[in-house]
């Protein structure tokens, strides 16, 4: 005799009983121990998902069980499939999400340009696929998770979030306790993603630049991709902290009042750094740089950094090759400073997270924040890849 469908979701066999159950049309699932003893069956996590009362008959007496039944919630998907490539907001269960990992009910996320390249069919970032994209999130935990207790407010960004395990643009997330961190007290989840990863490494730049020397009086300082999540919240840090600051935008026209507001005190155009290099090195200009683009605009800016000054370099959208010279680095001392906001340890990413808190907290969050729900998604992917998107927007998920 068997069940009239097996039972499934367990990492231990049914113990206490040498009969096999029989009786039940549902399948057992989202469990990871099933005790049997007495006359009931107790389900660990049933918090997780919908659960029901049904009986099951041994061949001797009736067993009460806890039988978990999917519980199915909202997501953006990506899929590269024989027939082509999708995405878009479908119903997803926790099946898709795998059985590793703390659960997080999610609150909210943020687009990044990273996310829009996991959700495009030649991005060449996404590792999985179908893959759900979002390379941070906030949210609370369903239960303990390492040294978090049930309920702890956390966020998570980086690793693998979004790329090469499921991300952010759910309502439900599965992350490795040793990625979280505790969201400050003085921030809550919505706050949190505004600054996001993109805030994060802002944060990471400004504190690189001042661990080489960078202070308040040293000169102006170059804010390029200016508009952008990254170079918005760095011009706010950086004016914030009594720095000069020049952004570099594409959108000067249409966003000096924004980038004013920020505290920017002086606006450049992108096309003056985006011409082919002439000489390997400029009139120096500034005495730093936090830098989001990356290609020709970054050798462009080390040619104009002011002696033992630095670039904190971070983006790509201007592409990968950097044409410049050894010139700025032998003749001027200039230092290029690698910000990577990925893989850093995660003390050093709870210190900074308890930093951009306290000190490092953007004083102009309302001026940089959208809320979109997933629904938004698409469209917001979309005209992130086109570079038409000021500031950040928030995903918010939470019910």
């Amino acid at each position: 005799m068997g069940t009239d469908r097996p039972l499934v979701g367990t990492d231990r066999p049914l113990v206490g009983t040498d009969r096999p159950l029989v009786g039940t049309d549902r399948l057992l699932v989202g469990t990871d121990r099933l005790l049997v003893g007495t006359d009931r069956l107790l389900v660990k996590d049933c918090v997780r998902n919908c659960t029901e009362l049904v009986q099951l008959r041994t061949q001797s007496s009736p067993v009460s069980v806890a039988v978990v039944t999917a519980q199915r919630f909202p997501a953006f998907v990506a899929t590269k499939a024989v027939d082509g490539f999708h995405r878009g907001v479908e119903e997803i269960d926790m099946g898709l999400l795998g059985d590793d990992g703390a659960i997080v009910d999610v609150e909210w996320s943020s687009v990044n340009y990273k996310d829009a390249l996991a959700a495009s069919p030649d991005g060449r970032v996404a590792r999985i696929s179908p893959i759900v994209p979002g390379i941070d999130l906030a949210g609370r935990l369903v239960d303990d998770a390492g040294e978090f207790p049930a309920g702890t407010a956390v966020l998570a960004h980086g690793y693998g979030l979004g790329v090469s395990r499921h991300g952010g643009f759910a309502s439900r997330a599965r992350v490795p306790a040793e990625w979280l961190v505790a969201i400050p007290e003085s921030l809550d989840a919505r706050t949190a993603m505004v600054i996001g990863t993109a805030g994060f490494t802002a944060a990471l730049s400004v504190i690189a630049l001042e661990d080489h020397g960078l202070e308040p009086g040293s000169g102006p300082v170059l804010v390029t991709g200016a508009t952008g999540g990254v170079g918005s919240v760095a011009v706010n840090l950086l004016a914030g902290r009594g720095y000069e600051v020049v952004a570099s935008t594409g959108k000067a026209e249409t966003s000096a009042a924004f980038l004013h507001s920020l505290g920017a005190s002086q606006i450049v155009e992108r096309s003056s750094l985006e011409v082919e290099a002439g000489r390997p090195l400029e009139a120096m200009t500034y005495a730093a740089a936090v830098d989001c683009v990356g290609g020709t605009t970054l050798a462009n800016v080390l040619s104009r950094i002011s002696y033992g000054g630095a670039v904190a370099a971070s983006g790509l959208t201007g592409g990968v090759a950097v044409p410049t010279t050894v010139m700025p680095f032998i003749l001027r001392g200039v230092s290029l400073l690698g910000i990577d906001s990925v893989e850093i340890p995660i003390v050093e990413r709870r210190a900074v997270w308890e930093r951009l808190a306290a000190d490092l907290r953007p004083s102009g969050l309302d001026r940089v924040a959208v809320d979109i729900t997933l629904d938004g998604i698409d469209d917001a992917l979309s005209r992130i890849l086109r570079g038409e998107l000021t500031g950040r927007l928030v995903v918010a998920l939470g019910t």
